[in-house]
């Protein structure tokens, strides 16, 4: 694709700072092909030093983060949420199920993913990651994900327990999958949630073990029949030119009621990846927070958390 300069009405669309291997943003670009809402594909690296993302979201180190204008948006819960309004599709919120739903969520999103991801290695997905990263790139990534990984609160499993923990899930999930989709016959959160580290398990490392369970194969086939939707290609730094030449959007009074407001806090996930980002907090609503960071190249970003699987820490 060539690379799309940032003009006109295209300075308020939804862009997604990712990359093609990362399981979580094709979570999110498969959801953005089912709402066929326009977005623009700002390329990322695989670890950091991400400098453009510093820029915008601070210490945050996840991947995807989107960006809309001056409004930055940290986790895939909040990006869901955020296409969901953009949708009208408030079956994309996670905190609009029901109970079960959540809790399947909840499952596949952390015990399913660590093991899914402990059982995709193979010499297949090793060749797809060498034509994408030099070997240097490869050995920074593992580097980081080793140093990631010791003071995370969720360990991933053993490859012998993520084995029996991986095969149990796709049995429950190959009954469960009566109809077309997870809780129903149309996509829910849920399915888009389960999606991903199977996509990376079937996909990319090619395991033929998937194979066969015939109503899990039929299932990830109709979401990956979605696509990635309406996508053009965004030169990285023009990311930031486009937070540069906007305002972030005004900020409900509803959300302000809250003592921390107007102090400044640090907000860091809780279970890896623990790097905070530091603001001013300026919203509080009941599912997230949302701080002003002032960035002396971009002026003010706003930049949105969920409280879900996150912290606050007064300065």
């Amino acid at each position: 694709m060539a690379f799309y300069q940032a003009t006109g009405a295209a300075l308020n669309q939804l862009i997604l700072h990712n990359y093609p291997l990362s399981p979580f943003s094709e979570k999110i670009r498969s959801m953005l092909g089912y709402t066929k809402i326009p977005w623009q594909s700002a390329n990322t690296r695989e670890a950091p030093p991400r400098p453009i993302l510093e820029q915008l979201a601070g210490g945050y180190r996840k991947v995807p983060v989107a960006q809309i204008g001056a409004d930055i948006f940290c986790d895939t819960r909040t990006i869901s949420a955020e296409i969901a309004a953009m949708a009208n599709m408030p079956e994309l919120i996670v905190e609009n199920a029901d109970a079960e739903c959540q809790a399947f969520v909840e499952e596949v999103e952390q015990k399913m993913f660590f093991a899914t991801l402990a059982c995709s290695m193979s010499f297949k997905l090793n060749k797809k990651v060498l034509r994408t990263l030099s070997v240097l790139d490869v050995a920074q990534m593992m580097w980081d994900r080793i140093k990631m990984g010791r003071n995370a609160t969720v360990k991933m499993a053993g490859l012998k327990t993520s084995k029996a923990i991986l095969q149990a899930y796709l049995e429950d999930l190959e009954n469960q999958l009566s109809r077309d989709f997870i809780f129903g016959n149309g996509p829910s959160i849920a399915d888009f949630a389960a999606y991903h580290s199977l996509w990376f398990y079937r996909d990319l490392a090619e395991k033929s073990e998937i194979n066969k369970y015939h109503n899990i194969n039929r299932w990830m086939d109709r979401i990956k029949q979605f696509g990635h939707g309406k996508e053009l290609e965004l030169d990285p730094p023009l990311a930031l030119e486009i937070a540069r030449n906007n305002e972030p959007r005004p900020i409900e009074e509803a959300f302000k009621d809250d003592p921390m407001i107007g102090k400044q806090v640090l907000i860091a996930p809780s279970d890896y990846a623990q790097t905070a980002s530091q603001g001013t907090l300026v919203g509080s609503k009941p599912h997230g927070w949302i701080i002003a960071r002032q960035e002396p190249s971009l002026g003010t970003v706003h930049v949105h958390f969920p409280r879900h699987g996150f912290t606050l820490t007064p300065v």
